[in-house]
């Protein structure tokens, strides 16, 4: 039987989500789902072990009723035990009435048979009431007969962690869907990401959320260890989360990424007012605080527990202010030592009144080490940026970052999306490597004395200490009037045009002195891009990127072989990483981080199929690939084009590329069907009546498209037929091939998106000179001249002088 891959997975659970779209918001929905979801995993896990248990029971030699018996021990089983009325067959054949009501006695059951469950499913609530009715019992039993399409066995999966990478693909699309109210409980997985990697967790740390969400910063502490080479399992996690339906999700969310035991507490005063995390009549402590608390909420400072957390005062309790009073619970909850990372609006940056007198304690206890300033619509349902603070306890910071402060500007660091924007791997990585070196960084980052800052106020305004404005474009004013392109502006460039291998005296020659002009070459502005696209130079530095990369695939080839386990990525990517950087150093056309990031967004954008592959082999990956191919074929609005996959590609290249000509033909008959009927309709003479086609000609151009019409579509409804022929008669020499080269087309292809964008900036400065200078004011004048004169020429014709 074929492996259950992710995207169909992904698809899957989306199409669910469709069931119910419409009737209410995804913010309210999200819980059926995710509790629908769990119902049908722990039932199916447990049948496979129920079966195994049974089959080991009979080869003792009981009987098959002696058998079944014994199987309904709950010490047997390694996940869930699911007493009879949550297995998913009792739910599909006998939840026909008061569904909501079965569904939540399903849960309810689930939950008492297993402790790790207590107090979870019980936020899930199939008869709550959305407005004024509670969902039917026709859109239940509509949504229950949609799980049944889908067995969700762990040895059904293509990698051991997929339903984790499921269910995180299915938050993110709640948060999507409920704009602002996702912000609630996701943050993007690169901010996340990035916070991690400050924070910096090791193995045999405990990391602490106060304001879980949905986990993700508990699930990716624990993935960075591992990749950084540690045992996730030695990582003691813990968090608070006050809605309860959201901290269900994430205790589920725990549960599918293989984490039984983080410590996730909920209570419906939050942690400002009800810290949950206590020992001995105290706050724990922790080594690590991650966080992204909700912004500006109010608080009652009335009979608040645990004062003396807020040793640095109080923000207004009205007013939205509660933001540092978040603040000083982390830092009371972390180990001398420990670290916080949190974000925050900028607004705690500056603002004065109770706020800044405790941004001041801060600052004057040396607990703040660093600021960042991160890009406008980074976060769900926000436009607002938003800044990430790096704090220490009191007497933690390093000797030699003691009295000082290290802002760092990365506003300007992120990929623009359509309604969010994005974090990439570079853009991480610059700010990490500015943080862990703590130094000057020209137009990023800044180190600040105590003295500094108290000479501001102690105003932590990024801006104030890092400025990134853009200098102002220069303006020539002799070039505005005689024009010409000013040398120094040229020679400003030279960096961006060295390292792109574009020498500018290609596209410009000397005009006067200290002045240049574009070449003959140059007649039009639309030559700018062809010219720097197939300049020799430009070519031959973009080839060396490519044949790097080439060179250093080719060599760290056979590590793709030793795969076994999912657990044998770790070691691969660390040494994929340090050696691709290796790899491309000799390349002046990218930089460290753009480097860093071309192989952090492969590994990043590759790992499904990377564990799939450690999992399936190669063969077996193919498979996969296949799979979501022909998904593909079947839907309306497939989110994968199947004719364009790799595994279309390697596996039928001729047989696409005879499609693609007979996409062409069709294309080329109409056209020229139009183009004929066009003339015909419009009359317009005698010339266009002598090339204009026949009736009869006419007539057999029609015929003829009908019949590469019908042959393109024969073609391709026999596609999925010669695609899983050819996948099954593959060796595992070229599937091997298959992959390896697939894997390698996708880096090359990453690579080229930063190439891309570096020959855009090549391409943009010569643009801009054209635009200010190429029109002089001396020709404008002489264009205004001559318009004039034709007006008042005109103007005489018609008598008005």
């Amino acid at each position: 039987m074929a492996r259950l891959t992710l995207p169909q997975l992904e698809r899957h659970l989306f199409a669910a989500a469709d069931v119910l779209r419409g009737s209410m918001e995804a913010s309210a929905y999200k819980e059926y789902i995710f509790g629908m979801l769990f119902l049908r995993y722990a039932s199916d896990q447990f049948e496979d072990e129920r079966q195994q248990v049974i089959a080991e029971q009979l080869a003792r030699g009981r009987s098959q009723a002696e058998a079944e018996q014994r199987a309904e021990s709950p010490s047997f089983y390694k996940t869930f035990y699911v007493p009879v009325r949550a297995r998913w067959e009792q739910i599909r054949d006998h939840a026909h009435h008061s569904v909501g009501s079965e569904l939540n006695k399903a849960l309810q059951a689930l939950e008492h048979e297993n402790r790790s469950l207590d107090g979870v499913l019980q936020h899930i609530d199939f008869t709550r009431k959305v407005g004024q009715s509670s969902m039917s019992d026709k859109k239940l039993r509509e949504l229950i007969m949609h799980f049944n399409k889908v067995p969700l066995r762990q040895k059904d999966f293509e990698f051991p962690d997929l339903l984790g990478a499921a269910y995180e693909y299915l938050i993110r699309d709640f948060a999507d869907s409920a704009g602002k109210k996702g912000g609630e409980f996701y943050t993007p997985r690169d901010v996340v990401r990035l916070m991690v990697q400050i924070a910096d967790p090791h193995e045999g740390m405990s990391v602490y959320d106060p304001c879980t969400g949905s986990g993700g910063m508990l699930i990716l502490s624990k993935e960075y260890v591992e990749e950084s080479g540690g045992d996730g399992r030695n990582l003691a996690l813990a968090g608070q989360e006050r809605d309860g339906s959201v901290w269900a999700i994430s205790k589920m969310n725990m549960l599918l990424h293989g984490i039984p035991d983080a410590d996730l507490r909920n209570n419906d005063d939050g942690t400002l007012e009800d810290p949950a995390h206590i020992s001995g009549g105290e706050l724990q402590r922790f080594d690590r605080v991650i966080t992204n608390p909700p912004f500006s909420m109010n608080y009652s400072a009335e009979g608040i527990p645990f004062s003396e957390r807020f040793r640095y005062g109080y923000t207004p309790e009205k007013g939205k202010k509660a933001d540092l009073m978040f603040v000083q619970h982390m830092l009371a909850v972390t180990r001398s030592g420990g670290m916080v990372t949190t974000v925050m609006p900028h607004g705690v940056l500056f603002r004065g009144g109770d706020e800044g007198k405790i941004r001041t304690g801060f600052l004057e206890h040396d607990v703040i080490e660093a600021v960042i300033g991160l890009g406008p619509q980074l976060f769900y349902g926000t436009g607002i940026p938003a800044c990430i603070l790096v704090l220490r306890p009191v007497g933690s910071k390093p000797a030699e970052r003691e009295d000082k402060v290290l802002f760092i500007n990365a506003d300007r660091d992120y990929r623009e999306g359509r309604a969010q924007n994005y974090l990439e791997p570079e853009h991480v990585e610059k700010i990490v490597s500015a943080f862990r070196a703590f130094e000057d960084v020209p137009g990023f980052a800044r180190v600040v004395s105590r003295q500094e800052l108290a000479d501001n106020d102690d105003n932590l305004n990024i801006r104030r200490y890092v400025d990134t404005t853009p200098e102002p474009e220069p303006q020539d004013v002799r070039a505005h009037l005689h024009g010409g392109i000013p040398i120094a502006e040229v020679q400003a460039k030279a960096d961006l045009f060295a390292a792109h291998g574009m020498k500018p005296e290609r596209l410009l020659v000397p005009k006067a002195e200290g002045y240049l002009q574009y070449a003959d070459v140059v007649a039009d502005r639309r030559d700018l891009r062809r010219l720097v696209e197939s300049d020799p130079g430009v070519v031959a530095a973009e080839a060396a990127v490519k044949t790097a990369i080439e060179r250093w695939w080719k060599y760290e080839e056979p590590r793709f072989d030793k795969l076994e386990t999912v657990a044998d990525l770790v070691a691969l990517r660390k040494e994929l990483i340090g050696t691709f950087r290796s790899a491309l150093q000799a390349t002046p056309l990218l930089d460290h981080f753009a480097v860093s990031g071309i192989v952090a967004s492969w590994w990043g954008t590759s790992l499904p199929d990377l564990k799939a592959l450690a999992t399936l082999g190669y063969k077996g990956l193919v498979e996969a690939w296949v799979t979501t191919v022909l998904d593909a074929l079947e839907e309306d609005k497939a989110k994968v084009d199947p004719l364009d996959h790799k595994a279309a590609k390697a596996l039928l290249p001729e047989y696409l590329d005879r499609l693609a000509a007979l996409e062409a033909e069709v294309a080329e008959l109409n056209s020229t069907i139009k183009a004929a009927t066009a003339s015909d309709d419009e009359e317009e003479g005698d010339g266009v009546a002598e090339e204009a086609l026949s009736p009869t000609e006419l007539k057999k151009l029609k015929s003829k498209l009908t019949a590469v019409k019908k042959q393109l579509k024969s073609e391709k409804v026999a596609f999925a037929d010669r695609l899983a022929a050819a996948s099954a008669a593959l060796d595992d020499t070229a599937a091997r091939q298959i992959v390896l080269d697939g894997l390698e087309s996708d880096l090359l292809a990453e690579a080229e998106d930063r190439v891309a964008r570096h020959r855009r900036a090549v391409i943009l400065a010569f643009q801009a000179w054209w635009d200010k200078y190429r029109t002089p004011l001396s020709a404008l004048e002489a264009e205004r001249d001559a318009a004039a004169t034709a007006l008042a020429g005109f103007l005489k014709e018609l008598g008005y002088e």
